[in-house]
């Protein structure tokens, strides 16, 4: 670096050494002025510069250039002779000119770099390779588009001759002809595809300056063609199959308007498409809520939903699901069955179910509901003699479950492929139940079909057979049971000669056997054969825990019964039934839900409070019926008036606390059926019950 010597530290001097010292390009090493409060002299100072008054000590040191700024001409030409020969002497005018011109030469330069930054970040920023040769073919831009294409660094390529680099180029040939080509398919050496245009770079004058190539990467977009057109066949694909399915179909999109129906839609609801796409959702419903815009609300999908569609108000059956595709709704699509169709495959399955009853047990221990240790502990038992011939018995209030229990033991029993017959004891009168378990010979009374007729007894043989409220039997047929028990053996009504049978017993009561043999009704002997292996099925007040796993439940099999679609019960309704002591047990918490679910609106989804009949606590109930009893009893008369008197009064009250029904109030009271028509024969009640 060359060094300077300024001598004038007036504002020319002090510009002057601003202007070299912001260059540094030239270093200035002294600077001279007789008056040392000269600005130049102070700035030379504060950036650490020589100062003095006279510049002839400073002729000795090494200097390259001295700038001469006073403008005396005496001291110009005294600097000149006293110099040495290869410093430069000039004059501050010329040494400011050539000052600025270095100035504005830097300048220049910097806003030539500048652009150059520019350019090269605009061609590395576009998503097109960009490939310019000079005019004899040599590559001179490269961007990075075309770096991730080619697999090539720009720093092999600058310099390089084309086809060096793109073998199959045909930039040389644009040299050549000069003439553009435009949107050409080309395949690169990694396989890519691209789409290339070539232009010449001509000047205004007509001096070729060489060429550039401009291409895209195509692969994406042939794989996308080739999506799409896979997506059209699939479209179509699935047109044909909609329209020959024999199901009637609708789509809609999200806002509800109609799409797509089927013919079979068509022919079921009378409308065309005219009628349909395009239109809302709800064009096609004649009674009921579109469940097409209750979908597209809620999002979730509904089934068996009954309505009326089209014109003739068809009654149908309605599924409609959402349709979603990455998290977005888009529509739903609906599925529509005619009622008059399933009404009639109902009727078979009805009486399909009526003969499987008949002959099969419908549940096992998976249908069965427990979580206290009572049920636990019953189930386990169940299980237990399940596995054993043993007689069975099975011990509850009614409604506990315990013909539940009975189909579950024989499905678990090496019995289950055989025949599972169920006999309520109470539900046949005495003169009938006896011929109906044994069977009866030929002639053996008066209106007997001829060839005599098998028992039920002799109808389960190998399987088992189901005697519920075995404790209503007669003393006679309680003594041919313990027969049947003891002996393996049946003798038919009428007949003389016994038949052997391998009848699995399971036998039920919700009566007290015990205080049954204490009156005499039943015999001593049965009941030990009977209870060897006594089961106690606890009453729903004693495991309330398990009400909202027993209500989903039984809202699944009523919605099956009904054909409804209620979906469960609300926090509070559950609340409500648990505070109840339930004396119908699980029957009448199946009573309260069925009766909610028949007054529900077909939009409801869920049973609350409102839906539930008011309920009465059974022991408050009770109390207050005492109270009542204890009230209205006349102390009047003998004992035995009075007792009688209680009993009616027993009687009466509970008759209409149980709506009249008379085989309930037989088995609240601990009664037979006929006992109790005896007394209400008795007290003359008869006229006066609820029937």
């Amino acid at each position: 670096m060359q060094n300077i010597m300024i001598v004038g530290a007036g504002k020319g001097g002090s510009a002057i050494l601003k202007i070299l010292k912001e260059s540094e390009v030239l270093n200035v090493s002294v600077v001279i002025d007789r008056n040392l409060d000269a600005p130049g002299i102070l700035l030379a100072q504060k950036e650490g510069i020589k100062t003095g008054t006279d510049w002839q000590p400073f002729l000795t040191e090494n200097l390259d250039i001295i700038i001469e700024v006073t403008g005396d001409e005496h001291v110009f030409q005294k600097l000149r002779n006293e110099k040495n020969q290869k410093t430069i002497l000039i004059l501050g005018s010329v040494a400011f000119l050539v000052s600025k011109l270095m100035e504005e030469k830097e300048e220049l330069i910097e806003k030539h770099q500048y652009e150059s930054y520019l350019q090269e970040l605009i061609f590395n920023s576009t998503n097109d390779g960009m490939v310019v040769i000079d005019h004899q073919g040599y590559i001179f831009l490269f961007n990075r588009r075309a770096e991730e294409m080619m697999g090539v660094d720009k720093e092999e390529t600058i310099g390089q001759y084309v086809t060096e680099i793109i073998p199959h180029s045909r930039l040389p040939i644009i040299l050549q002809t000069r003439r553009i080509e435009t949107n050409q398919e080309m395949v690169l050496g990694n396989g890519r595809k691209i789409i290339t245009t070539r232009i010449p770079i001509v000047e205004e004058n007509g001096t070729l300056i060489g060429a550039l190539a401009v291409f895209k990467d195509i692969t994406e977009v042939v794989k996308l063609a080739e999506e799409i057109t896979d997506l059209k066949e699939i479209q179509t694909m699935l047109q044909a199959i909609i329209h020959s399915s024999d199901d009637a179909i609708s789509v809609v999109d999200e806002e509800g308007r109609g799409i797509l129906i089927n013919p079979a839609y068509t022919r079921l609801t009378g409308l065309t498409k005219e009628e349909v796409i395009g239109k809302p959702a709800t064009a096609d419903i004649s009674e009921g809520e579109s469940m097409h815009m209750k979908v597209l609300q809620t999002r979730r999908a509904v089934r068996g939903v009954p309505m009326r569609v089209g014109p003739h108000k068809r009654e149908v059956i309605v599924n409609v699901a959402p349709i979603i595709v990455t998290g977005k709704l888009k529509g739903s699509v609906g599925v529509i069955h005619d009622m008059s169709e399933m009404k009639s495959l109902s009727r078979e399955l009805n009486r399909a179910r009526q003969l499987i009853r008949k002959l099969e047990a419908k549940y096992t221990f998976e249908d069965i509901i427990g979580k206290s240790d009572e049920m636990m502990l019953a189930i386990e038992q169940a299980k237990l003699g399940a596995k054993t011939p043993a007689t069975v018995l099975l011990r509850g209030e009614s409604g506990t479950g315990k013909e539940l229990f009975a189909h579950a033991i024989h499905n678990a029993s090496d019995r289950k492929y055989n025949k599972f017959i169920r006999v309520n004891c109470a539900a046949i009168s005495e003169s009938l139940l006896e011929s109906e378990l044994f069977g009866y010979e030929e002639g053996a009374f008066s209106g007997a079909i001829r060839g005599g007729k098998r028992g039920l007894f002799e109808e389960a043989n190998n399987g088992s057979i189901f005697l519920d409220e075995i404790g209503e039997l007669s003393a006679n047929t309680q003594a041919k049971l313990l027969r049947v028990l003891q002996e393996n053996e049946i003798i038919r009504v009428g007949g003389t000669k016994p038949m052997t049978i391998n009848v699995r017993i399971i036998a039920a009561t919700n009566v007290n056997l015990e205080k049954g043999i204490a009156k005499g009704s039943f015999r001593e002997d049965l009941y030990y054969r009977l209870n060897r292996m006594p089961i106690h099925i606890p009453p729903l007040r004693k495991r309330k825990e398990e009400i909202p796993s027993l209500s989903e439940r039984l809202i699944q099999k009523i919605n099956r019964d009904y054909g409804r679609n209620v979906e469960g019960i609300t926090q509070a309704a559950l609340h409500f039934l648990m505070e109840y002591d339930w004396p119908g047990n699980v029957r009448e918490l199946e009573n309260i839900l069925g009766r909610a679910i028949i007054f529900m609106n077909y939009s409801e989804t869920l049973i609350d409070v409102p839906h539930l009949p008011q309920l009465t606590s059974n022991k408050l109930h009770n109390d207050h019926s005492d109270d009542q009893i204890q009230d209205s009893i006349s102390l009047e008369g003998t004992l035995s008036e009075m007792i009688e008197k209680h009993e009616a009064k027993i009687i009466q009250q509970t008759l209409a606390r149980l709506n009249g029904n008379k085989t309930q109030t037989a088995k609240a009271l601990g009664l037979s059926v006929r006992n109790l028509y005896y007394k209400l024969e008795k007290y003359n009640l008869e006229n006066n019950s609820m029937q």
